[in-house]
């Protein structure tokens, strides 16, 4: 009992320190007052007009882009030699969402055996029947 009251008082005192009781504070925060400053007022935008009945409005995919060019700033101008490139390797006859379908089950791909998967795990280096060397 002799150790356990003066943990009780300390922890007491801890509690009440905590609060600001100790050290004379009375006064606390108030979450509740009232700010000086008056706050800030959007005038209304009176050039705007109301959306007239059978258009179209701002479609989400709409907003979506205008974002992306707000962000990246819209396709920037490609250099000739791009331009070169991209119509030789036929940009006009490129499959649109190719991308997409990169992946799916219904892709029809060439089977090469195994030879594509053992020329992949050939180890890196000189082997026993040939030897490959760079020009310098």
């Amino acid at each position: 009992m002799r150790k356990v009251l003066p943990l009780l008082i300390a922890a007491g005192t801890l509690a009440l320190t905590g609060c600001g009781a100790l050290r004379g504070k009375t006064k606390a925060l108030d979450e509740f007052a009232v700010a000086r400053n008056a706050p800030l007022v959007i005038p209304p935008d009176y050039t705007l007009t109301p959306p007239v009945a059978g258009t179209v409005g701002l479609t989400a995919t709409d907003a979506q882009s205008q974002a992306i060019d707000a962000l990246f700033g819209g396709p920037g101008p490609r250099s000739t030699t791009e331009r070169q490139i991209l119509d030789n390797a036929g940009r006009e006859r490129a499959a649109v969402g190719a991308r997409s379908t990169a992946g799916d089950p219904d892709t029809r791909v060439v089977d090469k055996g195994a030879a594509t998967p053992t020329i992949l795990a050939t180890p890196a280096g000189n082997g026993q029947d040939a030897t490959a060397s760079t020009p310098q």
